[in-house]
């Protein structure tokens, strides 16, 4: 079931949460809207959701329309699962009861309502916990138990507000790839809320950049990370550096040398430069270690120097101290779109 929204908009006392947002998601796709807390994102999942009602727009389901003038489908026809943070699990009722609770809810008898359930189970690897209740459960388990039941209720569109959010950092890489395994299996379309930028890149095949209640940039995580079109986006996916200079044939001159550069635009220009085309050379300019983290393996340190005005971001492996002097040399950036 392939997703469209269009015109998007939602304020709250006056205040826009969502503005004009358009996003087309297609079918068996992995979505990902990713940008910082209080962006709007869980306003948008709770839109399509049929959580919330938009001021302006449409919104349209597999080529149904489910919002628009005059038009508001209700959740519980829109074939839509939800995923939140908290699981929401019936505390009383086994893992399979859990998941057939949808079916029962339709009227469907226990045993053929139990019968329904076992695939699901099978497809979140679940089947040999369908009589444990959720407390007996492991945070990932318990996200494994939400998302079969999505798919007991009959969703091809899966919402997901941040599922990892409260898991610690070991289970969440785990559940990263059991993610993908499930979206994978369920052939559903998958549209997954995040601010974590690392997480939403593992996970996407699409990602969509919103901030303050507008879509940035939509693409493949490896377009919106390599190609950001704005200043802010560039920030906020990943690391890098920004700079002004001036712009001839793809080239620029940082530091005393000639950059080359991918991207297109002449004159003066921003220059968004990754840690990777950053390098320790003893041809380049100095620069003094103004803060330093060790990542396992990996130094990710902050420069200064006379040479850039701003910030230098940097991946380094070997060790450094605050106070360090390093020879720097760029390799390459990217031209920031006007």
């Amino acid at each position: 079931m392939s997703l469209k929204v269009e015109n998007l908009t939602k304020t709250f006392d006056g205040i826009s949460a969502i503005s004009e947002v358009s996003l087309t998601v297609p079918e068996n796709a992995f979505c990902c809207v990713v940008g910082p807390s209080g962006c709007g994102k869980s306003t948008l999942l709770r839109l399509i959701a049929g959580l919330e009602t938009p001021d302006q727009g449409s919104i349209t389901l597999n080529g149904t329309p489910v919002v628009g003038p005059g038009l508001f489908v209700p959740p519980e026809q829109r074939q839509i699962g939800v995923v939140f943070q908290s699981y929401a699990l019936w505390p009383h009722l086994t893992v399979e009861k859990n998941v057939a609770f949808p079916y029962e809810a339709q009227g469907v008898g226990a045993a053929e309502a139990k019968r329904r359930a076992a695939p699901h189970l099978q497809t979140v690897s679940l089947e040999s916990y369908a009589d444990r209740r959720p407390e007996s459960l492991s945070g990932g388990q318990r996200q494994r138990v939400a998302l079969a039941r999505c798919l007991a209720s009959d969703a091809q569109t899966i919402l997901m507000d941040e599922p990892l959010a409260n898991l610690d950092p070991h289970l969440r890489a785990t559940m990263e790839s059991e993610l993908r395994t499930f979206h994978e299996q369920s052939n559903v379309t998958t549209l997954y809320i995040t601010h974590d930028q690392r997480e939403a890149m593992a996970l996407a095949d699409i990602m969509a950049v919103l901030d303050a209640g507008r879509i940035l940039q939509v693409g493949t995580p490896e377009e919106v990370y390599e190609h950001p079109q704005s200043e802010t986006v560039a920030r906020f996916i990943g690391r890098g550096t920004v700079l002004s200079a001036d712009v001839t044939a793809r080239q620029a001159t940082i530091g005393g040398r000639r950059v080359s550069l991918d991207g297109s635009g002449e004159g003066s220009r921003q220059i968004f430069v990754r840690p990777k085309n950053i390098i320790v050379s003893e041809e380049g300019w100095p620069a003094e270690i103004s803060s330093v983290h060790y990542r396992g393996g990996l130094w990710e340190a902050t420069a200064l120097s006379s040479e850039v005005d701003g910030p230098i971001m940097l991946d380094l492996h070997q060790p450094v101290r605050s106070g360090d002097t390093l020879q720097l040399s760029f390799t390459g950036g990217w031209i920031l779109p006007s």
